[in-house]
């Protein structure tokens, strides 16, 4: 046996073992930290749960990023408009709802019902936002989506409608679901982070499902040559439009799971700063990996907390994202995730397969 069959074996070995991890038992490994995790002490099952609701705002921030490489700074306005829409039906018609369904499951319902609300509210005001954003490309989309991002602040700070209530924001509170006897918090920290995960996994699947599409495809396809899908009668801006309208729509979601974890609706959700942290997430994860913002959220966020246990570091903290921003850029375009992939392939060797949609990536590229 020569040196190169030997060298073939080894290599297929690798690839077959690479191969091994596919989605479904990532999938299983999440599925035991997420059990797990609900045993931590509770300020950790905080900490994941903000995660979790970070991870989903940067997934849906990336459907759009990196499936059609328009960069928006103006998605803290659909986080906010799910935060604020669960906020306001819990203010304005908890009240109603328990006359209706009852005290004992008064809290629950309200909250689905606010969630909704919030999720609808959002496609409400991306339908409008998106197709006027879309018909630009690269900066000036860029620009545009800031601009809407900092109109929204301004309105919701200035509340011409006396809905919002101003800078103060809006209070939400959850309340106690009783089922027989058994009283269980909606805000207490382990029932509601089931809820979360339970939300996010879900979100992440449909999101997985619509990537994974024809119509994923096609994003993709416009992303790589917008003028070649053109030429292959691809209509560019009702597909861009829509990705739009379903990325605002996850990033609704996400916001809704903010209000119940933060207790209040604010102002500060919809500034460009907010929006700036989907970005920050996906570029440190990876944006041309599915699962590269999720894995760039739990970096952002338990970084984030690692220094803030450092009284001295805790003002400095920006500069160090900041330092950190310019290492990926320069050194690894395609994020942690990437990193690691390239580690993987260099050692199951050269000949390994390319990582698919099936190892959770969205492109054959380096970025978007």
């Amino acid at each position: 046996m020569s040196a190169t069959d030997t060298g073939g074996r080894v290599s297929r070995f690798g690839s077959a073992v690479a191969e091994g991890w596919t989605r479904e038992r990532f999938g299983l490994i999440g599925a035991l930290v997420l059990v797990l995790v609900a045993f931590a002490p509770p300020f950790q099952v905080y900490l994941f749960t903000d995660f979790l609701v970070v991870a989903l705002f940067a997934l849906g921030f990336n459907l759009l990023y990196g499936y059609t490489g328009l960069l928006s700074f103006g998605h803290g306005l659909f986080y906010a408009g799910g935060a604020y829409g669960i906020a306001i039906v819990l203010r304005d018609l908890g009240p109603v709802i328990a006359d209706v369904v009852g005290a004992g499951i008064s809290p629950l319902v309200t909250f689905l019902v606010g969630g909704v609300v919030g999720l609808v509210l959002v496609v409400a005001v991306a339908v409008p936002v998106g197709w006027l954003s879309v018909r630009l490309e690269e900066i000036y989309f860029a620009l545009i989506t800031l601009a809407f991002g900092m109109l929204g602040y301004s309105l919701i700070i200035q509340d011409p409608a006396g809905l919002t209530n101003g800078t103060d924001g809006v209070i939400v509170l959850l309340g106690t679901v009783d089922l027989g006897g058994v009283s269980l918090r909606v805000g207490g920290r382990r029932i509601y982070y089931a809820i979360s995960a339970v939300t996010v996994v879900a979100a992440t699947y449909g999101v997985w499902r619509v990537v994974n599409s024809p119509f994923g495809t096609v994003c993709k396809a416009i992303r790589e040559s917008p003028d070649r899908a053109v030429a292959l009668g691809i209509d560019v801006g009702h597909h861009r439009w829509m990705t739009f309208i379903v990325s605002a729509a996850v990033v609704g979601v996400a916001g809704v799971l903010r209000a119940g974890l933060a207790s209040v609706a604010s102002p500060g959700l919809t500034h460009w700063s907010t929006s700036a942290i989907a970005v920050i997430a996906t570029v440190i994860g990876g944006a041309t990996y599915f699962y590269g913002p999720i894995v760039g959220a739990f970096i952002f966020l338990y970084i984030r907390w690692a220094i803030s246990r450092f009284p001295a570091l805790e003002a400095y903290w920006e500069l160090f994202f900041g330092a950190l921003l310019i290492a990926v850029v320069l050194f690894f375009k395609q994020g942690a995730v990437g990193g690691l992939m390239l580690i993987r392939d260099r050692l199951v060797g050269d000949d390994a397969d390319e990582p698919s949609d099936d190892d959770a990536r969205t492109t054959d590229g380096d970025g978007s």
